[in-house]
């Protein structure tokens, strides 16, 4: 096995362009620096720096080595947070982002409970719907809602939650209307859209039991909003049907004043997912977050 010291050494010579630097910054002396980069070179049996008076270049070999090298150190770097994460009692600042819908409908009961049991975490949430650098702002998570898989953004994802999207509408409706039956119904009934940018208003539904069974409505909507809470009150105003996270409506389908339309469909699946900077790990106050978060979710996104 090689010495882990040796990629340390590697990097900072290539980092900072000479043995003299490196060994100023790793406070060795240079011929010391210069013996591990031979030691190692001789324990690969690869040249990894073609030497002159005046440069220092990686060779080719060395350019692959350096990123596994960068690699390593980071994943040794994480792991050593971690662990020394784990001694300390979580306490600090969680500086979190997410969605509004989400901050609304699912988390306020999960926040209160959070606090309860950490007294010695404070939470500082910042609600948006519009994308932030969580790395460049310095966010510890992001907690992301999404219909498709989120991009390949350099952050570790932990996945909290399904959410199924249901058709809702007012028993008033329901009682007025001639109640849909096949979704080939739906184009004769007012709809109430979630706008979203560059999105065709249309629903794509798939039965709950099987899912090759797909059907793809076309909408000219009577409402188009990107308000849920606009959205949900104007269907229990009864002014149409609308698509909504299953969870959005659990206060209305328990009071009675919305009610499933087509129930054996689904007319999205979604996902919430947290985000987090993969280069530091986790103090353990934001570490304490996300598994209480993993472990509230399904609950908070339930309607049954």
């Amino acid at each position: 096995m090689l010495d882990l010291n040796d990629f340390r050494f590697f990097v900072e010579v290539v980092d900072r362009g000479g043995f003299s630097a490196a060994g100023r910054a790793l406070e060795r002396s240079t011929s010391t620096i210069s013996y591990r980069i031979q030691q190692l070179e001789r324990a690969l049996g690869l040249v990894l720096l073609a030497r002159s008076t005046r440069q220092l270049n990686m060779t080719p070999a060395g350019e692959e080595f350096y990123q596994h090298a960068q690699s390593m150190l980071e994943r040794a770097a994480q792991a050593e947070h971690a662990m020394r994460g784990r001694r300390a009692a979580p306490d600090g600042i969680v500086r979190f982002t997410v969605g509004v819908a989400v901050a609304q409908f699912a988390m306020p009961e999960m926040l209160m409970r959070f606090m309860a049991a950490y007294p010695g975490v404070e939470l500082v949430q910042h609600t948006t719907d519009t994308a932030v650098d969580v790395v460049a702002e310095g966010y510890d998570i992001a907690i992301r809602a999404h219909s498709t898989p989120l991009p390949d953004s350099g952050l570790v994802q932990r996945p909290l939650a399904e959410v199924p999207w249901h058709l809702f509408a007012a028993p008033g409706y329901v009682a007025q209307a001639t109640m849909p039956t096949r979704p080939g119904d739906l184009g004769a009934h007012p709809a109430l859209f979630m706008r979203r940018d560059h999105v065709t208003p249309a629903w794509h539904l798939r039965r709950e039991d099987d899912r090759h069974a797909v059907a793809h409505v076309p909408l000219h909507p009577r409402m188009l909003a990107s308000c849920v809470a606009t959205l949900k009150r104007a269907a229990v105003h009864g002014m149409g049907i609308v698509a909504l996270p299953a969870y959005h409506c659990r206060d209305e389908i328990r009071e009675g004043t919305l009610v499933r339309v087509l129930p054996d469909w689904v007319a999205a699946d979604a996902s919430i997912t947290a985000l987090m900077p993969s280069r530091w790990g986790l103090s353990a106050a934001a570490r304490a977050f996300v598994d209480h978060l993993v472990e509230e979710f399904p609950g908070a996104v339930r309607i049954d």
